[in-house]
């Protein structure tokens, strides 16, 4: 108990570090172009990091970090370790002000030490099926997707931004509202079935089958009762979670329990944050219409309009922020809760489930970090890539918090830094490639790429460390 004790310490201890390590992802902007001093855009950022705890309730980036290492591999000497190497890069990359990942680092760090301690205990013969290497390829893939989706979709939002025939732009951007509205109702659908699966134990079952043939028949049937569910799920907006687990025990399953039905439907629903969405689109068009129709427009006028667009964008993507990096740490404490006992907490879902203060606390944390600040990387981030106006930061949160929430949909744990590095870069070649310092972004490309082979081999040298210390 004393050891899980230091996991929960150290892992809230990293949230901390990677809120101060990450502020410059929600603030560099802000304050390059002098919108909020650096005290006001810290506080401004670490309260709507807060904010994500109200908006993100599926916990589905920290589900897939719980099912980076296969749980038979799972210890508290291995997330030990893999916190130590975590915390280790995260203020050795911060004290030479390069905006690593936090979130790469941690995965690496739990995938490294995890390798270790299979190498160590069962031989090198069994190393490759610790990590669950589909989930590994897709984050990893990610290293590199996330700033390249966040560059064209900044480039895009660029480009929309300066046309000059206005009603064609309002007219591409609802069209883009309308896109955005259809492809998140899509991830809604998914994890809704997703969770119906996670209420009938599929997953479990398929494990099951393979160590126990006759499982197969209660496997079917399982399936067989969430195919009958799907048809009500595309249904949701019009009938609700209440309504679907009662059709549900009336219809289909009798035997079902309603209430931890709704439950788990409701926690799927992305309702508050697609709304959002649009209510933040709306407030941009509105705002056009104003800057450029009510008014006569001006350099000034449109300035002073981006400056007031940039507390938003920069609020949204503080959102994204706090909703994607505090659930990777929400991932790791579970994985410590299974570790310890995994007949209570099959799962790192089921752990959270049963452990409301960890989310609490871990949005609690990266809230304090980010009001620390990390003004080492502000400068890299506001300052080196590429120089940026109130209309380019607008662009550029925009395009990260939109990357973000697709991302934490999909249930993908990418890189804030990443995100707003790439959404940066794509503002600057929107006005011309030589606008980017090109040689900055490859410094920071390789920092990315060795984030996680290096992140692994610490984790790894620390677990048999504290092995060797009788700790693991």
């Amino acid at each position: 108990m004393s050891l899980l004790i230091v996991i929960i310490l150290l892992a809230l201890l990293f949230d901390y570090i990677n809120g101060f390590h990450d502020a410059a992802n929600s603030i560099a902007t802000i304050v390059s172009t002098k919108v909020l001093t650096p005290f006001q855009a810290v506080v401004w950022a670490a309260f709507f990091n807060f904010v994500a705890y109200f908006i993100f309730q599926d916990h589905a980036v920290a589900n897939t970090i719980g099912k980076t290492v296969h749980a038979e591999y799972i210890t508290l000497g291995v997330i030990l370790a893999g916190l130590l190497a975590a915390i280790f890069w995260n203020l050795l990359t911060w004290w030479f002000g390069i905006p690593s990942s936090s979130s790469h680092t941690l995965i690496g760090g739990f995938a490294g030490a995890a390798l270790a301690h299979a190498g160590m205990g069962k031989g090198f013969d069994s190393v490759f099926n610790v990590v669950e290497l589909g989930k590994i390829t897709q984050i990893v893939a990610f290293i590199f997707l996330a700033p390249i989706i966040g560059m064209i979709i900044s480039m895009f939002i660029t480009f929309v931004t300066m046309m000059r025939n206005f009603w064609l732009k309002i007219a591409i951007i609802l069209a883009m509202a309308a896109a955005t509205f259809v492809m998140f109702d899509h991830f809604e659908q998914n994890k809704m079935t997703e969770a119906v699966e996670k209420f009938y134990k599929v997953d479990k079952l398929k494990k099951a089958v393979k160590k126990d043939p006759t499982k197969a028949v209660e496997l079917e049937e399982k399936k067989a009762l969430v195919n009958k569910i799907e048809p009500l799920i595309y249904d949701y907006d019009e009938l609700g979670a209440a309504n679907i687990a009662a059709t549900v025990v009336k219809e289909i399953d009798a035997t079902a329990d309603a209430k931890k039905l709704e439950k788990a439907l409701h926690k799927a629903d992305n309702s508050t944050l697609v709304w959002g969405i649009m209510a933040v689109i709306a407030i941009f068009i509105l705002t056009y219409i104003y800057a450029e129709k009510i008014k006569t427009p001006n350099a000034y006028r449109i300035s002073e309009m981006f400056k007031k667009l940039q507390l938003i964008s920069s609020a949204a993507f503080s959102i994204g922020h706090g909703g994607n990096d505090a659930q990777k740490v929400m991932g790791i404490i579970g994985a410590a809760y299974v570790a310890t006992n995994p007949d209570l907490y099959p799962d790192v879902s089921a752990a959270l489930k049963d452990l409301p203060w960890v989310p609490l606390a871990c949005y609690t944390a990266i809230g304090l970090g980010t009001m620390s600040g990390g003004w080492k990387i502000v400068k890299t981030m506001g300052t080196k890539i590429t120089k940026v106006s109130a209309l380019e930061g607008v662009c550029a949160e925009s395009a990260g918090s939109f990357t973000l929430f697709m991302t934490e949909q999909m249930g993908i744990p990418v890189s804030t830094t990443h995100t707003i590095t790439g959404a940066i870069i794509g503002v600057g070649a929107s006005k011309r490639l030589s606008a980017v310092r090109w040689g900055i972004t490859i410094n920071l490309l390789w920092a990315w790429i060795l984030t996680v082979p290096v992140s692994a081999l610490v984790a790894a040298l620390c677990y048999v460390f504290i092995t060797w210390l009788g700790i693991a």
